[in-house]
């Protein structure tokens, strides 16, 4: 995304360097970083992120690019963040859309001893731009936290593959947490109490719309990816009722057995893949106070309220109007209180 390429402009201007004549080098055009629906080549922007780490001497130079965002340069998926009612949500966008934002890269979630661990894949051949790029990921991230959530949130641990360097006390100051260098991945683990606590700037209207969006832009950004195609049709006909494979088929003009066949190589199913986007839309929906059950119910394709309920519990663990209550609860508390997972 060529707009996401602004944080390593502002990156360039703050470690003192002249970012004009590096993109030049590396035939980017800056004129593109301001338009929303430009993609740059990732070859020239890791091109340029080589270069400015052998411009800096400091190895640390990525923990700056936390300095250098802001939600607009993520595109919807900066804004969708701000909107996430908690963490957990925020994270789960991320791992959802990554993509968006970049193709060389992705990030997974995974539930740790410690916390919630987000693990960073970063295929790069040359670990000095490996290092550089995971840095800003990593930095950028915890800022994104750190505005949702307060200043004083801090990792539980932080895990990188690369060997430590000479001075480890800026990774330590940034992120407050222990780093492990010559770690098996990269990841960072969040404390489980906090990527569940009610944010207030959560607005699940507007996070709900930016769904929609950008399961649609993912979409069109790879025709080929059968799956991110498949959940903006459901997106959009979940509502109409109960949806069928056939019908999904149709509007991605292939044959049902064709997209069977498909959704099989990118390992999963029809009905996966319905659970999955109905779980979503569904722990979104019933956060919104102003939705009954009845209607979250419909908005989904369920016949049955009793359907619903089951399919619910079966996802969160509890039922939907218990869910709903929890995070009443938690709300009232202060948002200290922890919600309900799922």
């Amino acid at each position: 995304m060529a707009t996401s390429v602004q944080v390593v402009e502002k990156l360039i201007e703050r470690l003192g360097l002249e970012a004009g004549p590096l993109f030049a080098r590396h035939g980017i055009d800056r004129s593109l970083l301001s338009d929303q629906s430009a993609r740059l080549s990732q070859d020239a922007v890791d091109a340029v992120v080589g270069d400015v780490a052998a411009r800096v001497p400091d190895p640390a130079f990525g923990l700056l690019a936390a300095q250098c965002w802001h939600p607009g340069s993520l595109g919807a998926l900066g804004h969708a963040w701000l909107a996430s009612s908690t963490l957990r949500r925020g994270l789960e966008r991320l791992q959802r859309y990554w993509q968006l934002l970049g193709q060389r890269t992705a990030i997974t979630l995974r539930e740790d001893a410690d916390g919630l661990a987000v693990v960073l894949r970063n295929p790069r051949s040359d670990p000095v731009i490996a290092a550089a790029t995971t840095d800003m990921d990593f930095s950028v991230l915890v800022d994104m936290c750190r505005m949702n959530a307060g200043r004083d949130f801090n990792p539980v641990q932080v895990r990188l593959i690369r060997p430590a360097p000479a001075d480890t006390a800026p990774y330590e100051a940034y992120y407050g947490a222990p780093v492990r260098f010559g770690s098996a991945e990269r990841a960072i683990v969040m404390p489980r109490a906090a990527v569940d606590v009610p944010l207030a700037t959560a607005n699940r209207q507007i996070a709900g719309l930016l769904d929609r969006v950008m399961a649609e832009d993912l979409a069109r950004l790879d025709r080929s990816d059968v799956v991110a195609r498949c959940r903006a049709r459901l997106h959009r006909r979940l509502a109409s009722g109960e949806v069928t494979a056939t019908q999904v088929a149709s509007d991605l003009a292939m044959s049902r057995r064709t997209l069977h066949r498909k959704l099989a190589e990118a390992g999963t199913t029809w009905q996966q893949l319905v659970d999955t986007t109905r779980r979503d839309l569904a722990l979104r929906m019933i956060e919104d106070p102003r939705r009954t059950i009845g209607e979250v119910t419909f908005e989904l394709g369920f016949s049955q309220q009793s359907a619903f309920a089951r399919a619910f519990r079966r996802w969160a663990g509890t039922s939907p109007t218990q869910y709903r209550e929890s995070l009443a609860a938690a709300r009232s508390a202060g948002g200290h209180a922890e919600a309900p997972a799922g």
